[in-house]
């Protein structure tokens, strides 16, 4: 099977690493791909906002499928493209994708279907959220309705910083993703991340994982897309799965059907756990970047036939095997993020992937031959272990061993759970 894998993050090289282990597979391409991916994917450079020249390129390669990674082509609707031109692609359509590409439709078919979720109004001018926020009070959330590169969100946990978050969308710092807010409840729990196929109509339960999304050791400081992750989460109890694909997911699958929006691809439900059970916090309609990384590392099913599956109506004839270990990733980033940060500094080295410890590319680039960050999140280093703790340890080994003055990270990644274990 030839396959185009778009997109040039870590979650895309996380992909590509596991679509190249395929026997299925004849030719893995990537547009535009990293430096890291190039070991399994021949990269092209396409630009993949052109429509057009991406059906071209997949009619001249005989390309037999089609996976997007990331959720601005999405949004898009290259998936609506690709299809209309004849091809199997894996991700939701341009309507379905409004899960991610508008959070006030997500809370609204979360109202229409029942799904638990926090209370919420949607705002288009700064006076009246700035009204709803003191009758609500603190703490309270604010979100630019659109796209946002991860950011956009702020858990406000006084009045002052809510209404400061609110100014901040109106006034363009998230440019027209900010041209709506959605306010709503502060949800108290403990996030998980949870991953399952749909086809449509079956869904597919894929493993659990958490995320680290404040930039600071003890989940301190802004919000970022993300500083590492690990899988299996412990939150996410067997009796928790079941009632996120009860109250959740299914009613989602057969809401969007039913809105005339059937959805193909992968849900990434941002879920708290709370004293009430799993509530919805959002959905993204793309696999999320660290935790596909540690999902990747845990697959022991071939990836390419699942996700081909979901893309032409068949997830009821395919299942998902994991392995029993732990998976953890630790994000390298570039001294500033999630603020402005200096780009094409230089990684002077990186280490050896070895078996159960894998550095993904995330935002990098070759300059004259020498490969340097380009983007805020650079680097996922990632360890598989017997426990969360021994998966950390190969993880911070692989950190250590990096090169890079202008890189940082987290010292703390998976700390919930080796508490639970201590």
């Amino acid at each position: 099977m030839k396959v185009l894998l778009i997109g040039s993050g870590g979650r895309e090289h996380a992909l590509a690493w596991k679509l190249a282990q395929s026997p299925l597979m004849t030719k893995l391409y990537a547009a535009p791909g990293n430096p890291g991916m190039a070991e399994e994917a021949e990269l092209v450079a396409l630009a993949v906002e052109d429509h057009a020249a991406v059906i071209t390129f997949c009619r001249d390669k005989d390309i037999d499928f089609i996976v997007v990674g990331p959720e601005a082509p999405l949004v898009a609707g290259l998936a609506d493209d690709l299809r209309d031109a004849g091809f199997v692609v894996f991700g939701p359509s341009k309507a379905a994708a409004q899960l991610e590409g508008s959070k006030g439709f997500t809370k609204d078919i979360c109202a229409r279907y029942n799904i638990p979720t926090g209370a919420y109004q949607r705002f288009t001018a700064a006076e009246p959220a700035k009204a709803y926020i003191r009758e609500q009070g603190a703490p309270i959330v604010v979100k630019a309705d659109g796209l946002a590169a991860g950011k956009g969100v702020t858990v406000a946990m006084t009045l002052d910083e809510a209404l400061f978050a609110v100014d901040d969308c109106f006034a363009g710092a998230f440019g027209a993703a900010g041209a709506e807010v959605v306010v709503e409840a502060y949800l108290d729990g403990e996030e998980a991340s949870f991953f399952c196929l749909s086809d449509g109509k079956t869904a597919l339960a894929l493993a659990t994982a958490q995320d680290h999304k404040r930039v600071g050791d003890g989940d301190t400081g802004p919000n970022t897309g993300g500083m590492g992750a690990y899988s299996p989460a412990p939150v996410m109890t067997p009796d928790m799965v079941e009632r996120t694909m009860q109250d959740i997911i299914q009613p989602t699958i057969s809401g969007m059907a039913d809105s005339g929006m059937p959805f193909t691809g992968v849900f990434f439900a941002g879920l708290m756990i709370t004293a009430k059970g799993p509530e919805l916090i959002e959905y993204n309609v793309r696999f999320g970047d660290p935790e596909t990384q540690v999902l990747m590392m845990r697959l022991k099913s071939d990836l390419l036939p699942i996700l081909y599956a979901a893309s032409t109506g068949t997830l009821d004839q395919v299942s998902a095997d994991w392995h029993d270990e732990a998976a953890l990733t630790v994000v390298m980033a570039s001294k500033g993020y999630p603020g402005a940060y200096d780009k094409a500094t230089p990684i002077a080295a990186l280490p050896q992937d070895t078996d159960g410890a894998k550095v993904f590319h995330a935002g990098t680039a070759l300059q004259d031959g020498k490969l340097v960050a380009t983007g805020g999140r650079v680097l996922n280093l990632t360890g598989l272990g017997t426990t969360v703790a021994d998966a950390q340890a190969r993880a911070y080994a692989l950190v250590d061993a990096v090169e890079w003055d202008n890189g940082f990270c987290r010292r703390d990644i998976g700390w919930r759970a080796i508490g639970r274990d201590a």
